[in-house]
């Protein structure tokens, strides 16, 4: 019989990120050598990685920092949440994070094909998905630059890892409000910087519908427009940033409060895990 601890298989599953019952049947196979478990667990975690394809990678984490006026964000997901607060997955994504800010990636492609270690991002994506025995996938990579860019990382959890992130950039002196309006995207999720950025065909679907609803109501037809444009006042606060009331006093649009610092939302991005 294998000669090994409890002991033994927690400090195996602390360096892998395996699961216990992976790590027990390689310390057995391995008759206790701790060494020859950990290439027994990479080598089937290697094998097993094509019958995890058709799985889904909804867990997972972001990682981000904001150097030099650049904000560089990565989506690294998962199975469960039990290994996206697992300390390895948890380095891992940030050495991920370091091989996109060393490699300027502004895409998924040039990510993985980014050097990382011995190999690339993927080498080492699919060394970690062998020894930690889940599917695992970068889903994307965010960068963001100008005058002044805000990071915003919200943990939905306290026990996991940031599910939420939050990149504003804005002009100089929006450095000022910048925090704040980068927690209020966090919270209500606006889809459009102004009205000027909602496209013209999701406009155009709206008004649509607004106008059905409201012919379907009995209204007159002589008023339906201005029902309609009424409606759509609503659907912009509800939707366009520099018209939504301000979380932190919601007697003032987000606009009015750039407006009264003389700041300038030039961009903006909210990533969900698994969104």
């Amino acid at each position: 019989m294998a000669n090994f601890t409890a002991a033994d298989v927690k400090a195996l599953r602390d360096q892998t990120g395996a699961g216990m019952m992976d790590v027990k049947k390689a310390l057995v196979e391995a008759d206790g050598d701790a060494e020859k478990a950990l290439e027994i667990i990479r080598l089937n975690g290697l094998k097993s990685i094509s019958k995890r394809e058709d799985r889904q990678a909804s867990a997972g984490l972001l990682a981000a920092r904001v150097q030099d006026n650049t904000g560089v964000l990565v989506e690294v997901n998962s199975e469960t949440d039990f290994v996206a607060k697992n300390q390895k997955f948890i380095d891992f994504a940030n050495s991920v994070l370091e091989a996109a800010v060393a490699s300027q990636a502004a895409d998924l492609e040039t990510l993985l094909a980014a050097p990382l270690g011995e190999g690339t991002v993927q080498d080492a994506l699919n060394q970690m998905a062998a020894v930690i025995g889940e599917k695992l996938e970068i889903r994307r990579v965010v960068r963001m630059a100008g005058e002044h860019v805000e990071l915003y990382l919200h943990q939905t959890s306290p026990d996991l890892p940031p599910q939420v992130g939050v990149f504003v950039v804005t002009n100089a002196a929006g450095s000022a409000v910048a925090h704040d309006v980068a927690l209020h995207i966090a919270a209500y999720m606006p889809s459009y910087l102004d009205r000027d950025a909602v496209p013209a065909d999701v406009l155009e679907k709206e008004r649509a519908t607004l106008e059905k609803i409201t012919l379907e109501e009995g209204k007159p037809e002589a008023i339906v427009p201005k029902i309609v444009q009424g409606r759509l006042e609503a659907f912009f606060k509800d939707n366009c940033l520099v018209d939504q009331a301000f979380a932190r006093d919601p007697s003032k649009s987000v606009g009015k409060v750039l407006s009264e610092a003389n700041a300038e939302v030039v961009e903006f991005i909210r990533v969900h895990v698994g969104a």
